[in-house]
């Protein structure tokens, strides 16, 4: 269960990237433009939340059954100095946890907006922030960082 788990969590990866990414776009787009800010607007924010939620949801769950982070937790002294064992049992589970806080609120104060502007440039700020925290703690496959392919299979 833990590899099939792994898998769907390295697969929505890329939807949530695409989705963070679709939004940053579309709000630059429109605060750059002045447009309305439509239904497609709102449906695409709740879109994009709602995939990033659902990654959160089961980045918990394989936090709490990763032979990593048991590692981690079991030998906190030793493992706290170690990148990876590190990297998945306090670093990036931390800087998610951050990124769910900032969307939720960011989707929030999106509705909550009075003029079209103000909302596109709050979408623009709120999920430019989380696509770059998302950016920044992600394992990427490339030294020196945590080594993880970029998308796993059987």
């Amino acid at each position: 269960m833990y590899y099939d788990l792994l898998m769907v969590h390295s697969f929505v990866r890329w939807l949530v990237i695409a989705t963070l990414v679709f939004t940053v776009l579309r709000s630059a787009v429109g605060v750059r433009k002045r447009l309305s800010f439509s239904s497609i607007d709102r449906n695409t924010i709740l879109l994009t939340t709602i995939v990033f939620l659902v990654q959160v949801a089961l980045g918990v769950w394989l936090y709490f059954i990763s032979p990593m982070v048991e590692y981690f937790m079991l030998n906190f002294k030793v493992a706290v100095h170690q990148r990876e064992p590190r990297f998945f049992g306090m670093e990036h589970i931390t800087m998610m946890c951050v990124a769910a806080l900032v969307i939720i609120v960011g989707a929030i104060r999106v509705t909550g907006r009075r003029t079209d502007h103000e909302k596109f440039k709050t979408a623009l700020y709120c999920f430019g922030a989380v696509l770059f925290i998302v950016l920044i703690s992600i394992p990427w496959g490339f030294p020196p960082l945590v080594n993880r392919p970029l998308l796993r299979w059987y």
